[in-house]
């Protein structure tokens, strides 16, 4: 992919975290990845411009999101329309194995565990859990004990995974498999991933999942809260999303490539759903992108 630094881990073999206390008038947090959790607290950053994989949106005034977890989800902020020169921001990484495997078997993990395996796809939390933790993060970024400021971070993460925070990035552009769910759901959604460019009918689906197309189709939002032709247009979508961020394919070709059938109707499409064209969108990954590896 051109337009790449390769950046090495931020984290040494002896750190298990790493905290950084950042105050600026203006904003460029680039697009980057690595496989490391990373933990973003913003404060003033009324109008910012976040990106987390194929999820583009404006930011309140507080910001709190988790991302990462072994795999490379990009991700970073803009300045967007923000105009506010006081902007604080406090950036923890740190390994997914900060806590061991074997504690997040344990019952008193489970939210953790949970929250953690949601952070691949990019997390957002509500104003609430923001404001629980807004002086706990000021107070541990200032801790100089480095254990207290670890058992700090614990209950920092406890406490974040017990608020019902939002998922940022879509599985279909992460590749990250989504948990259990019943058998017919998961043979419909391969038949739709891998006929992505077919004309998709409802009959054929029901026939995949041994139901009646009406039965179907209540059984489809039942089981994943949107329409299917609702469902459909957002798979196209997340695989354009990700041929306009990993490939040189021009437009046209990936709007006939994610199954669209006239540029016209994606286009118009993509910038509903995402509030910039496909233009627009491939413009802001390939500007000051970093890949962080390790």
């Amino acid at each position: 992919m051109k337009n790449v630094l390769i950046k090495d881990m931020l984290l040494s073999d002896k750190e298990c975290f790493h905290v950084h206390v950042l105050s600026k008038d203006d904003f460029s947090f680039p697009i980057h990845c690595h496989k490391e959790l990373e933990l973003t607290f913003i404060r003033n950053g009324a109008g910012l411009k976040r990106v987390v994989g194929d999820s583009m949106e404006t930011i309140e005034d507080f910001e709190l999101v988790l991302v990462g977890g072994g795999i490379n989800l990009e991700h970073g902020w803009e300045q967007g329309n923000c105009v506010n020169k006081d902007i604080k921001q406090i950036i923890i990484h740190f390994s997914a194995d900060l806590i061991p495997e074997n504690l997040l078997e344990k019952d008193r993990f489970i939210s953790i565990k949970q929250m953690f395996k949601a952070a691949r796809n990019g997390i957002s939390f509500p104003q609430e859990a923001i404001m629980q933790v807004d002086s706990m993060l000021d107070n541990l970024s200032a801790e100089p004990d480095k254990f207290l400021q670890f058992t700090q971070l614990l209950n920092v993460i406890y406490l974040m995974s017990k608020y019902d925070y939002r998922i940022l990035a879509s599985d279909s552009f992460t590749n990250v498999k989504a948990g259990y769910e019943d058998k017919r759901l998961t043979s419909v959604k391969e038949y739709i991933s891998t006929h992505l460019t077919d004309n998709i009918k409802l009959d054929k689906l029901a026939e995949i999942a041994g139901m009646s197309p009406s039965a179907f189709s209540h059984f489809f939002k039942k089981h994943t809260s949107i329409t299917l032709s609702d469902y459909i247009i957002k798979m196209k979508l997340s695989r354009a999303s990700r041929a306009l961020v990993s490939s040189t394919l021009n437009i046209s070709e990936i709007c006939y490539a994610s199954g669209f059938n006239n540029m016209s109707n994606f286009n118009r499409i993509f910038k509903n759903r995402k509030g910039m064209s496909p233009k627009e969108f491939r413009g802001l990954y390939k500007k000051d992108k970093v890949i962080e590896t390790d």
